[in-house]
């Protein structure tokens, strides 16, 4: 599943890392949008397959910050 960004973002920290197995509701990532911090639910339960983003990059919306499986 894709996870993706729904406004231009800057992404202010990864909480997870590739391999890490996530739950349904935990923390992601945090994005700042419109001056406002925002949490990242997993929306499902899964592995994080691969992060294509980092601290400070910006992010363009529907841009996928990571996949989870």
């Amino acid at each position: 599943m894709d996870i993706k960004v729904k406004m231009p973002s800057t992404v202010v920290s990864i909480e997870v890392a590739v391999g890490d197995k996530v739950t349904k509701g935990q923390n992601l990532a945090v994005v700042e949008a419109m001056k406002m911090k925002n949490n990242t639910p997993a929306p499902v339960d899964g592995e994080v397959k691969s992060i294509a983003a980092s601290a400070g990059d910006r992010m363009k919306p529907g841009a996928v910050l990571m996949i989870i499986e």
